[in-house]
């Protein structure tokens, strides 16, 4: 069943290139069932002095961009496991291209296995740069400084969401949130499947329900660990002695 989720997250200077290693799979990040949920990778929109190379692009980042500013801004959505993997690649990138059209990024899908139910999970990790490129050719260093309006040349590339008020932020997550949920419902009737995802709240759409909440994997540990010990403790002596679980 497709379902709706979308989690929009930014992180600071010096965090950019471990939030790539992670969603790659990279190093420690690779080890273990962790490095076999990986199903396809993709960059749009590097700037030259990249060389195609997210992790350069990231390392830059991490060692340029201004103090106080966000070196990465992130989408991790859903992807409808009713959809094959070419056509979630598919989704993904067009997603990409008509929101993120020449801001730097890379995408990363992950399947894990649910840890209750043990079912494929399938999610993106789209991880970009607000520092939309606009023609100029820049140096590393130079692509992370502030813009200057009067003479392009000689500052940054502009960040999308510099000066924008937050009653616009606002306007524009609901945008993306709604664009995600079209795009995926537009896949899934091309492929000539009946489910639909909403990317409204229950209240919105007039359901009486709280939202359910997620668990991670460790919140799932916990609960199974609870559960052994409630069950080993309910252990007892049946009428003749014998230990009976009950």
């Amino acid at each position: 069943m497709a379902t709706f989720h979308m989690s929009i997250k930014s992180g600071k200077r010096g965090s950019a290139l471990s939030h790539s290693d992670y969603i790659n799979r990279n190093g420690k990040h690779g080890r273990a069932d962790q490095g076999h949920d990986l199903l396809a990778t993709g960059t749009s929109n590097l700037p030259e002095w990249a060389e195609e190379d997210p992790r350069r692009f990231w390392a830059s980042a991490d060692k340029f961009e201004r103090q106080n500013g966000a070196a990465y801004r992130e989408y991790e959505v859903a992807l409808p496991r009713e959809l094959s993997i070419q056509q979630q690649i598919d989704l993904v990138e067009r997603f990409i291209n008509e929101r993120l059209d020449g801001k730097p990024s890379e995408y990363a899908i992950h399947s894990p296995l649910a840890a209750i139910g043990g079912v494929p999970q399938p999610h993106a990790h789209i991880m970009f740069s607000d520092r939309r490129l606009d023609g100029i050719e820049r140096s590393a260093e130079q692509h992370f400084r502030r813009f200057n309006s009067r003479n392009p040349l000689a500052g940054g590339a502009k960040k999308d969401s510099g000066g924008m008020s937050r009653s616009l932020l606002r306007d524009e997550v609901v945008k993306v949130r709604s664009n995600w949920a079209d795009l995926t419902n537009e896949a899934l009737a091309l492929q000539g499947h009946d489910a639909r995802v909403d990317h409204r709240s229950n209240k919105d759409r007039g359901i009486d329900a709280e939202p359910g909440n997620h668990l991670g994997p460790a919140k799932i540990r916990k609960m199974k660990q609870l559960l052994a010990a409630s069950e080993d403790g309910h252990a007892g002596s049946g009428p003749s002695g014998a230990l009976v679980a009950r």
